[in-house]
């Protein structure tokens, strides 16, 4: 199932109402950008932006369509204004794997033969079913690091060793605190038991070494905003009463009832709950800004579960 929250049916028919209003089904042919000029960029999500931005350098100009922490991604309607920047981008990245089906109809109602489009789900060979939330496994982000930099490169050869630099200074320079947190964390906790709100941290986890124990169809149930089952809902209420875990992971941006409850009974318990989101938190935080703030902050809850008699 695409993995979305609520009925598209709306949603999709109000973005194909804004592309068709604006575009009127013509093809535009963009530009290569010239020697000294920027290459216009944009990204769906402004946590793919931000590494955008960081590869591209001084060479691009990255607009992100969804920058707000309180805009829920999977619901987003796209503007007239957000149609124009992929009617004129050079480049677009998408995440996919069912997360923002709107920008394909974007994408579709504007053909062009200059522009190029990373597709993250595409790029890490994930299915259209699979967990989207490529940005919380850390090979993933290289990944697609790794391709944004070939599409840069194509759009303009001539600064191919830039985005070359500039991509091992990201994952070199930019990473570091990132990567150093990842490798504490798991040096530290491994095979720590966590449960966990949503899917959104079912890839980082392992990543990290810890044992995520919630039940995946739970995990999904709440990312896609369908009912977890009762059984569900059992056994997570009887990990948290008998502290079967250390911690507890929510998604801000998706605090169902059920996962209000969760949250809830984990602090009676006396279980650590820290916080995740899906967009950049402040929403001009870099991509690894704000992912270690997250990672500091799980470190943390697993101390402080540590320390607990």
């Amino acid at each position: 199932m695409p993995h979305t929250r609520t009925p598209g049916g709306a949603r999709l028919a109000a973005a194909s109402a804004v592309v068709a209003v604006l575009l009127s089904g013509c093809t535009t042919t963009v530009a290569r950008g010239a020697a000294g000029a920027e290459l216009r960029v944009v990204a769906a999500e402004s946590l793919w932006g931000s590494i955008a931005s960081q590869l591209g350098g001084d060479k691009v100009e990255v607009t992100s369509l969804i920058d707000n922490p309180a805009t829920d991604p999977h619901d987003y309607e796209p503007t007239t204004v957000d149609a124009r920047a992929v009617a004129t981008a050079q480049l677009v990245i998408a995440n996919g794997v069912g997360y923002d089906t709107w920008v394909s109809k974007l994408l579709a109602a504007n053909p062009s033969s200059g522009r190029d489009v990373v597709e993250v789900g595409t790029v890490v060979g994930a299915a259209q079913d699979d967990n989207p939330h490529r940005w919380y496994n850390p090979a993933d982000v290289r990944r697609v690091a790794a391709a944004i930099t070939t599409a840069l490169s194509k759009a303009d050869p001539a600064d191919t060793g830039y985005f070359a630099s500039q991509r091992q200074a990201f994952e070199t320079v930019g990473l570091a605190r990132y990567d150093a947190l990842i490798a504490e964390i798991k040096a530290t906790y491994a095979g720590t038991r966590v449960g966990a709100s949503e899917s959104i941290f079912a890839m980082l986890a392992p990543a990290l070494g810890l044992d995520l124990i919630t039940p995946p169809s739970f995990l999904r149930a709440i990312s896609e905003g369908t009912e977890p089952t009762a059984g569900d809902k059992s056994t997570i209420d009887a990990q948290i009463q008998n502290r079967e875990i250390a911690a507890y992971v929510y998604n801000v941006q998706n605090a169902t009832p059920d996962v209000r409850a969760q949250v809830d009974a984990a602090k009676a318990a006396g279980i650590p709950v820290t916080t995740i989101t899906e967009t950049l938190t402040p929403p001009n935080a870099t991509f690894q800004d704000w992912q270690c703030a997250q990672l500091i902050s799980l470190e943390h809850a697993l101390a402080a579960a540590k320390a607990q008699p």
